[in-house]
């Protein structure tokens, strides 16, 4: 059951979860946040095998360095699941490596100008003009940048980017821009297409009640300027008594603009809303990102499949599928293919491994199968 008329703006007081359970659900990206799951568990596993491309990688090996919590079924039972992608290997012990297709479609990344330009933009929307590196590292998939993108975007631009460590926490690093920003004309994405000044464009989800009441607080919201995402803000503390009613709708439609933006700038227009969060203080956003989110369903999209929230930018998509896709989200959809296949045609074989004592049936896996803890 939806409450859309406090999804903006006026929203009464509620826990966190109550919040999400009451969103209107979308069951296209709902779809779309399951059939990603998958991929999302097996990224930190993903990128040890990318690590060492030459050869197998011995399977007691890598639960030593890593925590294979894949499947609640053992992680073994999720590497046999995904035959078109890991390749496990016999005799015992068994040894497991990239499937050459799914290695390919791993290896598309963004051009380095083009993950250049993205990073700057991303450091051009933070007020100090320079955000964590880890932060950084924690978003490089979304951003389609190379693995590598320290050495090979970084350093190579130092006209650019220059890498400090940070004073306020030892072994960690900064990443600052050293662009002169007179020389900057960044335009935000929606500025592209607004519908008329200082507006979004509104695509609600099927069955979404509008009420009259909600419609006016809309177009009230629509009209109400703000600081975009690259302009200069100074703004005082959200917990201050002094902050008026006005002043505190316009710090939420800056953030709306800057969860925009940002989401703009991701290859597949989409992010887990806790990776975003950690840009918070940096980007000057002074309230709660979820919330933002959630308040906004004509814009956002947030999914809690897998006990991840998981939020999609509504304008990009049409039907489930991005209106403008590239060759980075191209490859990345064909990936997700060949996991969603599973072992559909290759009877009970597993790759190259024959494994007669795997001989069970495919069966579709419930999403909370897989362990929604990062590896």
């Amino acid at each position: 059951m939806s409450l859309p008329a406090r999804l903006l703006l006026a929203r009464g007081k509620t826990t966190a979860a109550q919040h999400v359970a009451a969103r209107h659900l979308d069951h296209t990206f709902e779809k779309l946040a399951a059939a990603h799951l998958p991929l999302v568990a097996a990224a930190p596993l993903v990128d040890a095998l990318r690590a060492s491309p030459a050869e197998p990688l011995a399977l007691p090996d890598l639960a030593r360095r890593l925590p294979l919590r894949l499947h609640r079924r053992g992680a073994l039972h999720f590497l046999r699941l995904f035959p078109r992608v890991f390749d496990l290997r016999a005799p015992l012990p068994l040894s497991l490596s990239l499937t050459a297709p799914a290695a390919e479609l791993l290896a598309v990344a963004a051009p380095p100008a083009a993950a250049a330009h993205a990073l700057h933009r991303l450091l051009a929307m933070s007020a100090s003009r320079s955000l964590p590196l880890r932060a950084v590292f924690r978003v490089w998939r979304e951003l389609a940048l190379p693995d590598d993108f320290e050495a090979s975007v970084v350093a190579d631009h130092p006209n650019l980017f220059h890498l400090a460590p940070n004073p306020a926490e030892p072994n960690t690093h900064i990443l600052h821009l050293v662009g002169d920003p007179a020389t900057e004309e960044f335009t935000p994405a929606v500025d592209k297409i607004r519908p008329e000044k200082h507006a979004f464009k509104l695509q609600f989800p099927p069955g979404f009640r509008l009420t009259k009441e909600y419609r006016k607080k809309v177009k009230d919201w629509q009209q109400l300027p703000y600081i975009g995402p690259y302009e200069v803000s100074i703004q005082k503390a959200v917990g201050s008594k002094r902050v008026s009613k006005m002043a505190r709708k316009k710090m939420e439609k800056r953030a709306v603009g800057i969860a925009h933006e940002f989401l703009s700038l991701t290859v597949e227009k989409m992010v887990e809303v806790e990776k975003f969060s950690q840009f918070r203080k940096w980007f000057g956003i002074e309230v709660n990102v979820r919330d933002v989110f959630l308040d906004h369903p004509g814009i956002f999209y947030l999914s809690a499949k897998g006990k991840r929230h998981t939020v999609f930018l509504r304008e990009a998509y049409d039907r489930g599928k991005l209106i403008e896709p590239n060759d980075v989200s191209e490859a990345r959809r064909k990936l997700v293919d060949l996991m969603l296949l599973r072992r559909r045609g290759l009877g009970n074989a597993n790759s190259n491994a024959n494994m007669a004592s795997c001989a069970c049936a495919d069966a579709r896996e419930d999403t909370s199968d897989f362990q929604e803890e990062e590896i």
